[in-house]
């Protein structure tokens, strides 16, 4: 008779063929000398790398990999303990100074991950039983945390600031409840759009709710560098609580919450994926800080990926390819069908392309993508070349026609 570990192992291999078959696989793929741009894939060839996050092409920069370098040679490679035990280092502190100045925040407190902020922020300020609204397309950090809280989420369309009011309207006749914290992505990972903070704000002001940007796509990256809340134009002070990651403009690892002392402070006593997890090396804490340090000095990043966006912009918009409408390093090119866009990435990858099909569940079904991201390091070369390749994917694989079998 078979036991557990058989029979789980059993549905464990039905589940498997049946992603499979649908066409949703996923993989990890090993790159090598990765230098910003181009890398080395797993099969030994040279590619260029058109999907990652590395926006300002500061992972592969000298410079922060020297101070983290320093401080494992002075401080070794742990800090061994949670922050509030013995793990908090210079090396924190001075990081937490570094993106409250750069965010133009009272304070910072880092957390190991995006994940782990959010997590941390929701379960703190909205917790069990509480009314929390938010957007449709926010990252999935942002949807679990309302989850793994305990909250009750009230989701609204996408950017769309009258179904929220109309959401948060109903949350409270129906529970007697008002909604506490609206949550939202300020760049969309998948689409590249920005959320309407300056109204978004507007509605969460005339509820009563906090409102929560997870900025992760946008700091470092649009607005001058001070992300989607510079470039909507709307007021920081409208947006009390402010998330970052570190491990996408900036080019290293972990995450952030940027607010108020109060704020901060409260977090400290009450956000438990800050209380109860160890804390970063602090040689991620020097590299970080002289990443930041270089993302506020260096404008010629961000001037290069804005050149590039508008360079692919109009040539997609000449080959009539499906783009998004997406001003920021973010360019899906939408495709429709998971199998389109897996044999579009494939057809990428032999030309020396890296482009990473979304499917579902990321994306909604039918809406399937080629996520193109560029970074300051790609070249107009790197640009034409993914042009032509598309406009060679399209005429292969049309975009109205029966996706390949």
């Amino acid at each position: 008779m078979d036991g557990p570990a058989v029979e789980l192992d059993r549905r464990l291999t039905a589940a498997l063929d049946e992603r499979r078959r649908q066409g949703l696989w996923r993989r990890t793929r090993a790159l090598r000398d990765y230098d910003g741009a181009e890398a080395t894939a797993d099969d030994g060839r040279r590619v260029v790398v058109l999907c990652g996050n590395d926006y300002l092409g500061l992972a592969a920069d000298p410079r922060p990999a020297e101070a983290a370098a320093a401080s494992l040679r002075r401080g070794g490679a742990g800090a061994g303990a949670a922050h509030l035990v013995t793990g908090h280092r210079p090396e924190h502190a001075e990081l937490e100074e570094a993106l409250a100045a750069y965010t133009g925040r009272e304070a910072a407190l880092l957390f190991s991950t995006g994940y782990m902020a959010n997590l941390g922020v929701v379960s703190a300020l909205a917790g069990r039983g509480s009314v929390v609204a938010e957007d449709r397309l926010n990252h999935a950090s942002l949807i679990d945390a309302v989850r793994l809280a305990g909250a009750r989420g009230v989701r609204y369309r996408h950017a769309d600031v009258e179904d929220l009011a109309r959401r948060a309207g109903s949350a409270g006749e129906e529970r007697g409840r008002r909604v506490e914290m609206v949550l939202t992505d300020g760049v969309f990972s998948m689409d590249g759009d920005l959320a309407p903070l300056p109204r978004l704000a507007e509605a969460a002001e005339r509820i009563g709710a906090v409102l929560a940007v997870d900025d992760a796509h946008g700091l470092g990256v649009i607005g001058g560098g001070a992300g989607s809340v510079a470039a909507t134009g709307c007021d920081p002070a409208r947006v009390p609580v402010l998330v970052g990651t570190l491990g996408k403009g900036f080019g290293v690892f972990g995450a952030f919450v940027a607010g108020s002392r109060p704020l901060i402070d409260y977090l400290v006593q009450f956000a438990r994926t800050y209380i109860y997890t160890t804390a970063p090396p602090p040689a991620w804490a020097a590299a970080a800080t002289v990443a930041v340090r270089l993302a506020g000095e260096e404008a010629w990043r961000r001037e290069r990926l804005e050149s590039l966006v508008r360079r692919f912009r109009e040539g997609a918009s000449a080959s009539r390819l499906p783009l998004g409408d997406s001003q920021t390093p973010i360019q899906p090119v939408l495709l429709g069908s998971a199998e389109r866009a897996q044999a579009w990435s494939e057809w990428l990858e032999r030309a020396g392309l890296r482009v990473s099909a979304i499917r579902p569940p990321t994306v909604p079904e039918g809406g399937a993508r080629l996520r193109v991201s560029f970074t300051a390091l790609h070249t107009e070369e790197h640009v034409d070349r993914l042009l032509a390749a598309l406009d060679e994917a399209a005429a292969r694989f049309p975009v109205d026609g029966e996706p390949p079998g």
